[in-house]
């Protein structure tokens, strides 16, 4: 079988999809994968193709800017503000979506793929997959969550038209073949209506052959580990804001939001790990309980963690519910904000509301000793682990593609 898989966005897409991926070729199936430049790295041991051809994070957004100022006041909020609906809507659906087909299109046609699996939020796959008529499905993405598929569908049409592709009547068209989700039934994070998924449970990005830092590692078991992990978010804003692009409505500078939050667990008694993703640690003041780095085996750690406090990416949640451990969340923008809210529904965690030392400490201090929250996770928790596992995942592609034979390309 051959897979063509695209991702688009940040690192946490593309770590999404990187253990299906592994999998695939680990089961000697073959698999390209086509992303942006900025992307490739995470693929580098993944055993797949690799073609970095999809448009670069600053081109992407400012053919997103085009889109803004022409928008369709359909998508635009009561108040005639780009809302998150409309911002999704123009993540999966605007121009650059033209663009990537257009670079992704000469490959996927030499390589005669089987199958698309793309990203949730990258939709130039599904059109790709449309022309060459295979399937084509979804892997579990934040924003593709928050993708309404109604509100996208006319939108899709217009690129369908500029690329010279029959417009489509279905609404749910992009979900046609089905989508993929880690999460167990009852725990889903979709904003909006969709096709029941293909569940599984993620595994650990990590092979096994490493164990945690020796510092970690020797840490005192007398007092509880919370480990804070602002994720991909905050260093992609400081991207943004490096190229000049401004952040989104009412968001802290992250250097403020990480100094708050090193602050605040510097007040409790704990051990606390905080991983910085690579921002400036400059002027940071940290108590002799707070250990600041710029990156650490996040799955390996919260199976010793007491809490997570988390920007509530969609791979975080993931990864925090298979480890069984109660969320303190600080969303930043994207779907963030919707998934923090979701984690409070689900009685996961609890949200932080005063971004300030006190107040971190204080959701944190919470959290460490909530039983209701505790047992709310652990439920979620066991459900993920009762899910198939990777394997299904291989297996599933397998048949969709063997179900749909592919004609011959126009």
């Amino acid at each position: 079988m051959r897979v063509l898989s695209t991702v688009t966005g940040s690192q946490g897409h593309a770590r999404a999809v990187l253990p299906m991926v592994r999998a695939l070729a680990k089961a000697g199936h073959e698999v390209l994968v086509c992303l942006p430049p900025h992307l490739a790295e995470v693929y580098a041991d993944s055993g797949a193709r690799v073609e970095p051809a999809l448009p670069d994070f600053i081109a992407a957004m400012q053919e997103m800017r085009q889109l803004r100022d022409n928008l369709d006041p359909a998508l635009l909020g009561p108040g005639g503000e780009v809302d998150e609906r409309a911002q999704l809507i123009g993540f999966a659906g605007g121009p650059q979506v033209a663009s990537a087909y257009r670079a992704v299109l000469p490959l996927a046609e030499e390589f005669r793929p089987d199958i698309v699996l793309r990203d949730g939020g990258e939709l130039a796959g599904c059109l790709i997959a449309e022309k060459l008529g295979i399937p084509h499905i979804s892997a579990p993405s934040g924003a593709g969550n928050l993708i309404d598929p109604e509100g996208l569908h006319a939108l899709l049409n217009e690129r369908r038209a500029e690329l010279g592709l029959p417009c489509q009547d279905d609404k749910f068209s992009i979900y046609r073949y089905g989508r993929i989700d880690c999460m167990p039934a009852g725990y889903t994070f979709n904003a909006f209506d969709s096709v029941e998924p293909f569940r599984y449970s993620q595994p650990m990005l990590s092979d096994g052959s490493a164990g945690l830092p020796a510092e970690f590692a020797g840490l005192s078991g007398d007092k509880p580990l919370v480990l804070a992990s602002v994720g991909t978010s905050l260093p992609v804003v400081m991207g943004m804001q490096m190229m000049g692009i401004e952040m989104p409505d009412g968001m802290m500078d992250p250097v403020d939001t990480l100094r708050a939050i090193v602050g605040g667990l510097s007040l409790l008694d704990c051990h606390a790990i905080v991983s910085t993703g690579g921002l400036p640690v400059e002027g940071l003041e940290a108590g002799p309980n707070v250990h600041v780095v710029d990156w650490v085996p996040q799955p390996l750690l919260l199976q010793c963690a007491q809490v997570f406090l988390t920007h509530a990416g969609y791979n975080g949640i993931r990864e925090g519910v298979r480890a069984g451990v109660p969320m303190a969340t600080l969303p930043q923008y994207a779907d963030e904000p919707h998934n923090a809210e979701r984690i409070t529904e689900l009685g996961l965690g609890a949200p932080i509301l005063d971004v300030t030392p006190e107040g971190i400490a204080a959701v944190c201090e919470r959290l460490l000793t909530d039983e209701k929250i505790t047992a709310n996770v652990r439920s979620a928790h066991r459900q993920m682990l009762g899910l198939p596992g990777i394997d299904a995942v291989v297996a599933h592609l397998e048949s969709l593609a063997a179900e749909h034979t592919a004609p011959a390309a126009s």
